[in-house]
């Protein structure tokens, strides 16, 4: 009879799979506004699912009388019954519920009940404190934001002038966390904490079309002088950086590590429910020669997967659906279990590295950056890397993110929806694990006969003493495979009317434009070592003095500079000129370009977003 029954239920999926036609679709908001990263589903089947792109819409396979299931954190879930039109049209409420954060204050005496770590929360008593955030004011909208998450405190870089300080020195930066966090803060409707906003970060997220490198050196260098759009007397110079391009088939073997936190502050949906998601789309990249095992850190840390072939994809998904939340954050241990696990499996010429989910709330242990910092480092030192992904609002821990990414050279990467984890996981794969050039330093010297003063803008927490730069024992940033890395410099040339007021007395403060390099405006070194290599290596280039009018300078640039420009509102910087929104929206819409993943698109609505609140 069972038997029966079961064929008769195969016979009945396999007639609804046959009969099953592509239905499209668009996901909004009651005032018509497009909602990107919906998630849909089929009910019957959670294999089948898909995501709204950038402008709401969608495609997948289903037949009539089946049922789609739309969910998104911060909107309520619905379920849409196909009809015989091939075409649907889904409206989603925002909704409180969902985005309500829940912080652990007291846990009382709690029965646990463990699985490698994770606490489920279900088992916490009824007296255990918490404290839901809600927003008394926008109660129709989402909850908002608590004010205990930390950043490092940034002080914005001034300008220099290049008689007292010849040289500018930086590690390069690709972490574009900082751009996905302040999208978050916005799509909520509110303007983010002014150090949660790190300019380069910000213009790093997008990639520019800068050329592929020749040769055997593993970046290609690009730069452009062009009037600066925010002080028309001022010029602004571009430099970029192209890494190379690799097939990720060809790509050296990983061996992977996920150190994920199910503590208690991962509870809410856009944490761990979405981590979980987020790391499926990882695990399906996986390879067969390459490994994967799982740490979680809770109250206790513990394995939750040994190393296992990145072919056995359903054994690596089945246990992070198993996770759950629950108890206090003992990172430090999670971290030195994972390092082990990465030392036990280790791959000679491989990628050796742990990824890192959490929201950066480790409050046992020894937990101090200082002392989270110098393990890092020590083990970074015998090949093994560290990337983070951050997840969350209300408690997120920015700084100690940032500083784990950091020292462990890797990425940083900040998770608020299912399309940010397919740009991370997917779309910058390469980039994401594989790393083409380490410890890369930027230096540049700045021509006194034509530039009275510069600025180099963000990379605030990245700058270097002119010293560090030919000092291979200090470390600096890295760039992965098909990564761009894109710097901006404000320059107030010698020509400008503007009077310097920081003449000196006793000092010579002034030089004769006429010297013996003609129209040499600076000359750039950048030093990098090779993954395995211990020496780096010098390229130079000289940029010449030719500025050409804003609007004849590239898409790079013209992008570039809208972002840039953000920033500076957002962060209400002393030297934004007379910018505005309405500008930056100009500015961006002429310079898309080829905007093949919709981020520029996307960035588009954000700056109308934030011109409103």
């Amino acid at each position: 009879m069972k038997n029966y029954i079961l064929s008769i239920a195969l016979f009945l999926f396999s007639t609804s799979l046959l009969l099953a036609t592509p239905i499209t679709g668009i996901v909004k908001e009651p005032n018509g506004t497009p909602i990107p990263g919906v998630h849909v589903e089929l009910k019957s089947n959670h294999n089948i699912h898909t995501t709204s792109d950038f402008d709401g819409k969608f495609q997948m396979h289903a037949a009539p009388g089946q049922w789609l299931v739309f969910s998104m954190i911060g909107y309520e879930t619905k379920e849409v019954k196909v009809g015989k039109s091939n075409r649907i049209i889904v409206v989603l409420n925002a909704t409180l519920d969902a985005l309500e954060e829940v912080v652990i204050i007291g846990h009382g005496n709690l029965h646990k009940k463990e699985i490698s770590g994770a606490v489920n929360m279900a088992s916490m008593p009824r007296n255990s404190a918490f404290r839901i955030a809600k927003d008394p004011i926008h109660m129709n909208s989402v909850s908002r934001i608590e004010d205990n998450e930390s950043y490092a405190e940034i002080d914005e870089n001034g300008f220099q002038n290049p008689l007292q300080n010849p040289l500018s020195t930086f590690s390069i930066d690709v972490d574009a966390a900082s751009y996905s966090n302040v999208r978050r803060f916005i799509t909520q409707g509110q303007k983010p904490p002014k150090d949660a906003v790190r300019i380069e970060e910000l213009i790093n997220y997008f990639n520019y079309d800068y050329k592929q490198p020749k040769g055997k050196t593993p970046f290609s260098i690009h730069t452009e002088l062009a009037a600066c759009p925010w002080n028309t007397d001022n010029q602004l110079l571009h430099i970029g950086l192209q890494g190379k391009t690799i097939d990720t088939k060809d790509a050296p073997a990983s061996n992977l590590v996920f150190l994920l936190d199910v503590s208690g502050s991962m509870r809410s949906p856009n944490k761990l429910p979405l981590l979980k998601k987020a790391y499926t789309l990882l695990v399906q990249q996986m390879r067969a020669k390459d490994k994967v095992a799982i740490v979680v850190y809770a109250g206790s840390s513990g394995i939750v997967l040994p190393s296992t072939s990145g072919a056995e994809k359903a054994k690596i998904i089945a246990a992070l659906n198993q996770l759950q939340a629950g108890g206090g954050t003992a990172g430090a241990a999670g971290l030195e279990l994972a390092y082990q696990l990465a030392q036990e499996n280790f791959i000679k010429d491989g990628n050796n590295r742990i990824i890192l989910a959490t929201d950066g709330d480790f409050n046992l242990g020894p937990s101090s950056d200082k002392a989270m910092e110098t393990l890092i480092e020590a083990k970074r030192k015998k090949g093994i890397f560290i990337s983070v992904t951050g997840f969350g609002m209300g408690n997120y821990k920015d700084s100690k993110m940032e500083i784990i990414a950091d020292k462990g050279n890797g990425n940083y990467s900040y998770i608020d929806n299912l399309l940010e984890a397919q740009k991370v996981f997917i779309n910058e794969f390469g980039g994401t694990l594989h790393t083409l050039a380490k410890d890369v330093k930027i230096q540049i010297e700045f021509n006194p006969a034509l530039v009275k003063k510069y600025r180099l803008i963000g990379y605030e927490n990245r700058l270097l003493a002119a010293e560090d730069f030919q000092n291979d024992a200090k470390d600096a940033g890295e760039l992965g495979a098909g990564h761009t890395v894109t710097a901006l410099y404000e320059i107030v040339p010698t020509s400008s009317k503007v009077k310097d007021d920081t003449d000196l007395k006793y000092q010579q403060t002034k030089t004769s434009v006429s010297n013996d390099f003609g129209d040499e405006l600076a000359t750039v070194k950048f030093r990098y070592k090779q993954p395995k290599a211990t020496k780096s290596r010098l390229l130079e280039k000289v940029i010449e003095n030719k500025p050409v009018d804003f609007d004849k300078s590239s898409e790079n640039f013209q992008f570039a500079s809208a972002v840039a420009g953000f920033g500076m509102l957002l962060r209400d910087s002393d030297y934004q000129g007379d910018l505005s929104y309405e500008q930056l929206i100009h500015m961006a819409t002429e310079a898309k370009g080829v905007d093949s993943f919709g981020y520029r698109s996307e960035f588009i609505r954000l700056l109308s977003l934030v011109e409103q609140l």
